[in-house]
């Protein structure tokens, strides 16, 4: 029996005998795991090869989060090095080293 059979039994049930919290409980379960079934269907992951490709997909997301992560931190190395190198360009000109140079 399919869940699609259950499920239109347990409401052909609830119709005719009135409906208790069993059948309503029976109803939502079924409804809900055909719900499921669906919308994996749907998205392409209702074959045997599921798991493996929701492995990849964690994979790639974790390597593209690591990837951002490294980015922002090296943006932020070298702006921090850029404002440093500005600020000791900018001491040693108040200073007059480019003077004692020459």
């Amino acid at each position: 029996m399919t869940n699609e059979d259950m499920l239109a039994k347990l409401m052909a049930q609830a119709s005719t005998q009135g409906s208790d919290l069993i059948t309503l409980r029976a109803i939502v379960e079924e409804s809900s795991e055909i719900g499921a079934k669906r919308v994996l269907s749907r998205l392409g992951l209702d074959d045997a090869n599921a798991s493996e490709d929701l492995d990849e997909l964690r994979e790639l997301l974790s390597a593209w989060r690591a990837a951002k992560a490294s980015a922002s931190k090296a943006v932020i190395e070298w702006a921090v090095r850029g404002l440093m190198a500005a600020l000791l360009i900018g001491i040693a000109v108040r200073l007059g080293v480019a003077d004692l140079l020459r």
